[in-house]
């Protein structure tokens, strides 16, 4: 099973990208199946390549060092 915790180290990980940018990211939930839902914040919420960074960097990441990510998807 898919911890919090590991999740968000991983997060932890990526932060300072995303801080560098004037961005963040916080970690909303982790479902049994995998599913990982995170919330981009400061400059990040509205950008409009927020899908591509949300896929490219925490996605790609997450899956490359916890196989157990089906997928990642932004909080509503």
């Amino acid at each position: 099973m898919l911890e919090k915790s590991a999740v968000q180290e991983v997060l932890d990980i990526i932060r300072p990208a995303l801080q560098a940018d004037g961005g963040d990211v916080s970690l909303v939930d982790v479902s049994d199946d995998g599913v990982v839902t995170v919330e981009l914040e400061g400059a990040c919420k509205g950008c409009p390549m927020s899908q591509l960074t949300l896929a490219n960097s925490v996605e790609r990441v997450l899956k490359d060092r916890l196989p157990e990510v089906s997928k990642v998807v932004p909080a509503i």
